[in-house]
């Protein structure tokens, strides 16, 4: 007779073992460490403070060439995965006077000052946390090539914001 302590054991180890197997496999596994809400190995500041998303969850890591950051003129900071949960964010925090928002750079994933990134609205790239695509870039030129290569519309900050209130 097989003790129950036994087959547990056997059971844990399997699914130890397939977990594993299945989580190298994974494309979006990147093999950072994550404790607790600690990410360790980002390259990027600001996800090393915010890691997740305050609205929504998601690994900012993950999503970094989304990632938007708000600095108010209080010195406080909120680190969000998209353009549609800053909406969100502004949306919780009216009237709190704003230092600068920041959003990642589409390609290089560095961060830039939202108001003088180039936009895309639309294409046939995925957007994060919405319907219509929003991606920002440092440079013109890089946001008229992802254009030509997948559609959408270029715009500015204010026009991209107006479009993810929408969303």
């Amino acid at each position: 007779m097989i003790k129950h302590s036994s087959i547990f054991g056997v059971v844990a180890a399997l699914v130890l073992t397939v977990g594993t197997a299945l989580a190298a496999q994974m494309p979006e596994h990147s093999g950072r460490s994550f404790v607790g809400d600690a990410v360790s190995g980002s390259s990027h500041a600001d996800v090393e403070k915010h890691n997740a998303c305050p609205h929504c969850g998601m690994d900012r890591e993950k999503f970094a060439h989304s990632r938007v950051l708000v600095t108010y003129s209080d010195g406080s900071s909120a680190g969000l995965c998209s353009i549609h949960c800053l909406v969100t964010e502004l949306k919780g925090n009216k009237g709190k006077p704003i230092k600068v928002v920041e959003v990642a750079d589409f390609n290089t994933k560095k961060l830039v000052d939202a108001e003088k990134a180039t936009w895309v609205i639309g294409g046939s790239k995925k957007g994060v946390m919405t319907r219509v695509a929003k991606w920002a870039f440092a440079k013109k030129d890089d946001a008229a090539a992802f254009v030509l290569k997948n559609g959408g519309t270029l715009a500015t900050y204010k026009e991209a914001l107006a479009s993810a209130e929408k969303d």
